[in-house]
């Protein structure tokens, strides 16, 4: 089974969702298999805040760029004319690459009539795994500062650790709708957006569950802070047929606590039930959708 938890906006209590469905998860694992946690918020990770882990594996992840070989290049501008990122430019007697712009396709490479392109390693960021509280098994991405793309290396965290029959996989994407929250969704079981009831947070779970939709994924609903805004939310979710699967209110000592680093279980002990319910409710309702019902 695995869980993308995503959200349309910053705030909205993803992580504090995410790490908490992990650790009440590990309090009674399903088949005697722990979560495997993946933190594809790899431009802010922060779930380690939480989980507490001891990464012990560290892998280097990058792009192959191209090189070229001005002996070689008669600068016909092929490289260029296959570049659909527009990487490569060809100013008279002059080869421009831009890394930070290149997807690592081998294009240009593959169509330089001189083989003139060979392609190097760019390091984007790392991945690193280690096990966390309460026998979560932990994974994150990480980044380099001034890398633009997230992708690649969300792509290399989803397939790195091998996972048990059975094993729940949680993934905590980044806000937003952007490309790294699709690859973070891709193949997921079901899509847990949590929102806000408020305007912002109904705009943004709009969004949110418009790409999950168009990846024909279930999803489920989980409303922070309720109890304040309004109506709105609530009214969407009912016409579009999103399940609301949790409430969490808005309460002073949970928010203290988050700030702290306090996972919600320890500052709300209830809450290892409610969230092992909640994933009742996420198995009810993939199942609904894998026997032929909406998905959104």
């Amino acid at each position: 089974m695995k869980i993308t938890v995503a959200s349309g906006k910053g705030g909205t209590g993803k992580t504090t969702v995410a790490t908490s469905l992990a650790l009440s998860l590990a309090v009674e694992p399903a088949d005697g298999a722990r979560p495997l946690f993946l933190d594809c918020d790899v431009e802010a990770p922060n779930a380690h805040l939480f989980l507490d882990p001891s990464l012990e594996q560290r892998q280097e992840v990058g792009l192959l760029v191209p090189r070229v070989d001005e002996a070689k290049c008669t600068y016909c501008g092929r490289c260029a004319e296959v570049c659909q990122w527009h990487a490569v430019a060809v100013v008279g007697e002059k080869v421009l690459v831009f890394p930070q712009l290149c997807h690592g396709c081998g294009s240009c490479t593959l169509a330089c009539p001189e083989e003139a392109i060979s392609e190097i390693p760019n390091p984007i960021g790392v991945i690193e795994a280690g096990p966390a509280r309460d026998g979560i098994t932990f994974a994150r991405g990480v980044l380099n500062i001034g890398e633009p793309m997230a992708v690649p290396i969300i792509r290399q965290l989803k397939k790195w650790l091998p996972t048990q029959p059975d094993q729940t996989v949680i993934l905590d994407a980044s806000p937003g709708t952007t490309c790294p929250v699709v690859e973070s969704m891709r193949d997921a079981d079901l899509v847990l957006l949590v929102t806000e009831p408020t305007p912002f947070g109904l705009h943004d779970l709009r969004l949110a569950a418009q790409v999950a939709q168009e990846l024909d994924i279930p999803v489920g609903v989980v409303i922070n802070r309720d109890g304040v805004g309004d109506s709105g939310v609530d009214d969407y979710c009912r016409e579009a047929g999103l399940p609301i699967l949790m409430r969490i209110p808005l309460d002073q000592h949970i928010a203290e606590g988050i700030a702290r680093g306090t996972p919600l279980i320890d500052i709300r002990p209830a809450y290892v039930r409610r969230f092992q319910d909640l994933y009742a409710g996420i198995l009810e309702r993939v199942g609904v959708a894998r026997n032929g019902g909406s998905t959104v």
